[in-house]
């Protein structure tokens, strides 16, 4: 990364990462909901348009590859929605939350996928480090990965 990258968007630009356009619901819920300066987003999948990319659990129906893979997808439209809702990233001073689940009880490879989205977070923003929460909804709805 360059010196001259000082803000999120450059950096992105710097490293030839470009977001696709941003995710649409899946359901019947906002995508993205701000209050005073805290911006709170829905779970994010790995998709395309309103297509899944990936479907299955890491562990049980895909390597972890694919589930790195999928995660780096929802990664990048996490930051397209956050683009989409605020008009910049660079408006984005700190990630406060970072989650990530849907995997086979039995793979303890799981951090894998959130270092996908913790390095695209650390990429882009000055201030990457964030809380975790455990994740408490095994299946999506969709069937996908995050």
């Amino acid at each position: 990364m360059t010196p001259n990258a000082k803000t999120a968007e450059d950096r992105l630009a710097t490293l030839g990462i470009h977001l696709p356009d941003a995710p649409t619901p899946f359901g019947a819920y906002v995508p993205a909901v701000q209050t005073g300066n805290l911006l709170f987003l829905s779970g994010m999948l790995a998709t395309s348009g309103h297509t899944a990319t990936v479907v299955g659990i890491v562990g049980k129906d895909l390597d972890v590859n694919a589930g790195r893979e999928a995660a780096h997808t929802a990664g990048l439209n996490v930051l397209a929605l956050a683009k989409q809702h605020l008009g910049s990233l660079n408006r984005v001073s700190r990630v406060v939350r970072l989650r990530l689940r849907r995997r086979d009880a039995g793979v303890y490879r799981a951090p894998e996928g959130r270092r996908c989205h913790v390095g695209i977070a650390s990429r882009c923003f000055r201030r990457p480090r964030h809380s975790s929460a455990p994740p408490g909804q095994p299946v999506k709805a969709t069937g996908t990965p995050q």
